[in-house]
């Protein structure tokens, strides 16, 4: 049961995540700043379209990494994973919410990121 919350969670931060992305990406400059010294001058910039697809990479890379062992979990492909958290388990329900509600918090992190950076303009 509650790994359908977090299933639940996990979406509506992509959805958010992917909102955030388009939605600043299209206000942004193009010259994005990723960090500020102390008297207020951008130290670092990246170009709009690297920062797109660098927000992107790490979307995917983040997901593919954190989903990897509920999904071997749901489809039953990783047999020693299933072995100690069989169908019925208690356990497995809160191994699956856990993955799932992590992945929807890195989710909104990267969307917060993408907001933060487009604050710096």
């Amino acid at each position: 049961m509650y790994y359908r919350f977090g299933k639940a969670f996990y979406f509506i931060s992509i959805l958010l995540f992917v909102f955030f992305l388009l939605y600043f990406y299209s206000a942004l400059p193009e010259s994005v700043g990723l960090s500020i010294d102390e008297s207020g001058v951008l130290n670092r910039n990246w170009e709009k379209g690297s920062f797109f697809y660098a927000m992107v990479g790490a979307f995917v890379i983040f997901n593919a990494i954190i989903l990897y062992p509920p999904k071997s979990l749901e489809t039953k492909s990783n047999k020693k994973l299933h072995r100690i958290f069989p169908v019925g388990d208690s356990y497995r329900d809160y191994f699956l919410a856990w993955f799932y509600s992590f992945g929807g918090i890195l989710n909104l992190s990267l969307a917060l990121l993408v907001f933060f950076c487009s604050l710096d303009q």
